[in-house]
């Protein structure tokens, strides 16, 4: 049997670096077009055929040879993500990459009981799969279903991870911790100290990652931290709850505090959104009683009054970034699981007297 062919191979024969052969094979990141066409034609000559695509400029047509016939890409969600979610810009980037590298993309929502059951919904075809995209999965047991299926499997979010036995899959998260940091400290030095935290920190990573980087902040900045100023729970007896209900789960806990804190920091938007609103219903004003900071600037995020202090994530990367990993896992199954973070930003608005 001939010796298989590897990107170093190719990198050797070129007198190229291997990342510089991964970037023409894989085309991800800004290459020359002369080297790109050097690297695919010398890696059709060696007969490398671990990618799924080449294009050579010398053709006319400039015609894409697929050398598989599983160029499917599966979309997995448990929620619906509408022009709210940050996934929807993502999932638009991730849609036109797939596309000109001769993907079709796939969308498949997973139902409550399909969750329960383990079970694939009918609609997914195993056979035309090359990969499989998960967008808020966040039951484990599912999740650990899915990567045991022997497909490439990315997850943008995930069940929280380091808990237990890690899912073997690669994962794409915003950044969660640096800007909440930097929330707090700002929050600090304009005297407002006294500092909580509202959102269900076990509900995913993402979550977690806040919550964390929540705690941490008031650690590393030696602030008091009191256990009751974290609403971390949901309304007795729901797993999922409905906005009515989650909304007179902080009702009710707000009732209970001895005090108010000068801020909360919420999971995401939709949590600062409701707890706007159960705020409001107890006569509390935003920002002149209290302040409020959520998470992923929403479109709702800047038409509210106020208007939401937010961390806005860059959902074009993000998709730009679940291309390369969902890809380069394709190509190259035994490559260690990875775990990648992207950029996030820091908006001051209205709801923090900005």
């Amino acid at each position: 049997m001939a010796e298989r062919i590897t990107i170093q191979d190719i990198a050797d024969a070129l007198g190229l670096s291997r990342n510089t052969v991964s970037k023409a094979i894989n085309n991800t990141g800004l290459l020359a077009e002369s080297t790109r066409e050097k690297v695919l034609q010398k890696a059709m000559d060696m007969g490398y055929k671990q990618f799924s695509y080449v294009t050579i400029a010398g053709l006319n047509d400039r015609k894409t040879e697929t050398l598989s016939t599983a160029n499917e890409i599966a979309m997995f969600s448990a929620s619906l993500v509408d022009n709210s979610h940050f996934a929807s810009t993502m999932l638009d980037k991730l849609q036109r990459e797939l596309s000109l590298l001769g993907y079709s993309f796939t969308m498949h929502r997973i139902r409550e009981e399909e969750v329960a059951a383990l079970k694939i919904p009918p609609s997914y075809n195993i056979e035309r799969t090359a990969g499989i995209i998960c967008v808020e999965m966040f039951d484990k047991a599912y999740s650990t279903m899915l990567c045991s299926m022997g497909k490439p499997i990315l997850f943008v979010d995930s069940p929280v991870a380091g808990l237990d036995e890690p899912l073997r899959a690669d994962c794409l998260y915003m950044e969660n911790k640096a800007n909440i940091y930097r929330m707090v400290k700002e929050m600090s030095e304009r005297g407002k100290k006294r500092i909580g935290f509202i959102g269900k920190y076990l509900h995913c990573q993402s979550f977690f990652e806040r919550y964390m980087g929540y705690r941490n902040a008031m650690y590393l900045l030696r602030l008091p931290l009191s256990e009751e100023y974290c609403i971390t729970g949901c309304k007795e007896g729901t797993r999922l709850s409905s906005t009515a209900d989650y909304r007179e789960y902080l009702e009710d806990s707000f009732r209970k505090l001895s005090s108010m804190p000068d801020v909360f920091i919420c999971a995401n938007d939709f949590v600062a959104l409701d707890a706007l609103a159960a705020l409001k219903k107890l006569g509390l004003s935003v920002p002149e009683d209290i302040w409020l900071c959520g998470f992923d600037d929403s479109p709702e995020s800047k038409v509210v009054t106020p208007s939401l202090t937010t961390v806005h994530i860059h959902s074009q990367i993000m998709g730009f970034s679940a291309t390369h990993l969902l890809l380069s896992r394709i190509k190259e199954p035994s490559l260690n699981f990875r775990t990648l973070h992207t950029e996030t930003s820091l908006i001051y608005r209205e709801s923090t007297g900005d």
